[in-house]
């Protein structure tokens, strides 16, 4: 598992559950996305290793990018530097997670007291703040004011152009036969201007077969369903054609 990154002695600056980033040497403006094999679920509690995760997040988030890049919504991304390290514009994030939601699935279903797989009449699209240490809770937009954690109108924009995501990456999926349930997005400042960030992989996205409904993600290793990685492969193949 080549480390650029490591071998060249960059500073390493944090180190999560599924990635690592180092400053681009000198240069603190850009950063170095490491993507591991770990995997972990429900906050951490489940942990276990996917072979070349890494390696497919890398690009299935790369193309995801430059998909959304032609279609007009700029990202931090800037380019590979190796099948596990990507180069990103070093944003000031917003401590919320934007879950985008086009069916009933996970903490949805439970929480409606609906089954899953339940087509919704519109995307619903769900504030969190990111706080491993309280279970990311969920939140409103008024609490972004009331606790500083962003400027309102950011968010407004944030959400804005997560739906205008949905719409693209739901139509790419389906044509190429998934559905897109629901996926976390998140969102930083540069320059003045919203951009996003972080990933689009299967570990943030739940995809399922549009025929036999069969899920195309992390679930596969939430649920002990196996055929892990070769969920991720398949998705890692579609989004190698773009």
């Amino acid at each position: 598992m080549k480390n650029i990154s490591e071998e060249k002695g960059f500073k390493k600056i944090y180190e999560g559950k599924a990635k690592i980033l180092y400053f681009y040497g000198n240069d603190e403006s850009r950063l170095v996305t490491y993507f591991k094999d770990d995997a972990t679920a429900f906050n951490g509690q489940k942990k276990g290793t996917i072979m070349k995760k890494g390696e497919f997040n890398n690009a299935i988030s790369s193309s995801l990018f430059k998909l959304l890049k032609s279609k007009g919504i700029d990202s931090h991304f800037i380019e590979n530097l190796s099948e596990r390290e990507m180069l990103v514009h070093h944003l000031k994030m917003f401590p919320v997670e934007f879950v985008v939601r086009n069916f009933t699935a996970g903490s949805l279903a439970k929480k409606m007291g609906v089954e899953e797989g339940v087509k919704l009449l519109s995307p619903v699209v769900e504030l969190y703040f990111k706080s491993d240490e309280l279970g990311d809770p969920m939140i409103n937009e008024t609490y972004v004011k009331a606790f500083d954690l962003g400027e309102t109108k950011d968010v407004e924009e944030a959400k804005k152009i997560a739906l205008n995501i949905n719409e693209i990456l739901k139509d790419f999926f389906d044509k190429n036969g998934l559905l897109l349930v629901d996926y976390k997005l998140e969102f930083g400042i540069l320059n003045g201007k919203v951009l996003l960030a972080d990933e689009i992989t299967p570990d943030t996205m739940r995809l399922w077969d549009k025929i036999t409904l069969e899920k195309v993600d992390k679930d596969r290793f939430r649920r002990d369903l196996g055929g892990v990685e070769e969920a991720y492969k398949r998705v890692y193949d579609i989004t190698s054609n773009i």
